[in-house]
């Protein structure tokens, strides 16, 4: 004969031998909030000192909770000193985090096609508990977030916003206050003329909310300038090379130069080939490569992301998302941007 159902333990006579409440044990169970290690501990003890039907899972419940989680990161090219740099703030940012610290997998991709990425981001979420990628947007991408999530583990987007419904949040910049400030600076350091705007791919988000903003602030505010048709590198060094040198053959009248995008190293070679100081160039990020252009005088000033703020809140962010229940608020962390000059290097 089976066992009589109505002896077994329950949910409450496991709260009252931990010395809790019920609405504890449910939570300890079914993660809806996070718990104290020493509670779900407690918990644990007790439903295992009962015989209750479901120790096995609180015992997974509490394993969850001290062990450390591994997060995963698909970034681009490490040939760029933007993702290295970046690859090395993430490292630090979790090492620095409270026992026990989250183990870190970068995954650095060369291939920048949507199969690949997306399948970056799947292979990382059969082997770490949480993943960020830098990615485009894209039906193949959302639909690798859409699974992996969809696995319960989630998928935040880094530096580009993506528009997959199960994405569990966003760290980067205010890409629209970016694009403004590009314009600003155009407008009150040179004057009106053309002035030419390169892009790495508009299917990245950020990229597009900065043309889209810089164009729209000149514009409204700075009318005499005129926005020449974007130009595309597709993140690539020697591409970007080439179109800036097709620009500057082009436009020899140029004023100014915005690049919103990867490949920046290709630009700056282009720009000290061409000898024109008289440009006003506004790149973003900082980098061994973008620092020295600014010092020596080829580009006039960057907006870059501030690195180590921003692993900090990817990093608590994936955690946290780890160890609480699903369905929570989509995080959105615009941090400020850093906007550096000759003066405050």
């Amino acid at each position: 004969m089976g066992r009589d159902k109505s002896s077994e333990p329950t949910m409450a006579d496991v709260a009252r031998q931990a010395g809790v409440g019920v609405a504890t044990v449910d939570r300890v169970i079914n993660r809806r909030a996070p718990v104290r290690e020493d509670t779900v501990l407690r918990v644990l003890a007790a439903a295992e000192a009962l015989g209750f039907r479901r120790a096995g899972l609180i015992r997974r419940r509490a394993g969850e909770q001290t062990r450390a989680p591994t997060l995963g990161f698909v970034l681009q090219s490490a040939r760029s000193p933007f993702y290295r740099t970046l690859g090395a703030a993430l490292q630090a940012a979790a090492q620095a985090m409270s026992a026990p610290s989250p183990k870190v997998v970068l995954s650095y991709l060369e291939d920048l096609t949507p199969r690949r990425v997306a399948q970056g981001i799947v292979e990382l979420g059969q082997s770490c508990d949480a993943v960020a990628v830098v990615a485009a947007d894209h039906p193949q991408i959302s639909q690798a977030v859409e699974s992996v999530s969809a696995q319960g583990v989630p998928v935040f987007a880094l530096v580009s916003d993506l528009t997959a419904p199960s994405l569990a949040g966003y760290v980067g910049v205010d890409n629209r206050k970016v694009g403004h400030t590009a314009a600003w600076t155009m407008a009150r350091l040179c004057r009106p003329g053309k002035v030419g705007l390169i892009l790495g791919s508009h299917r990245y988000l950020c990229q597009e909310q900065c043309e889209v903003s810089f164009r729209s602030w000149l514009r409204e505010s700075a009318p005499a300038f005129q926005v020449l048709e974007s130009l595309v590198s597709l993140e690539d060094v020697g591409l970007a090379r080439a179109t800036t040198q097709e620009l500057l053959h082009l436009h020899p009248d140029l004023v100014g130069v915005y690049v919103a995008g990867g490949g920046v190293e290709g630009v700056i070679e282009a720009l000290r080939e061409a000898a024109r100081p008289d440009l006003v160039v506004v790149c973003h990020d900082l980098t061994e490569v973008t620092r020295q252009a600014v010092l020596d005088g080829c580009v006039t000033l960057l907006l870059s992301h501030p690195y180590d703020w921003m692993a900090v809140r990817l990093c608590e962010a994936m955690v946290s998302a780890v160890r609480t229940p699903p369905g929570g608020t989509k995080l959105q962390a615009a941090l400020p941007f850093v906007v550096c000059t000759p003066a405050n290097m």
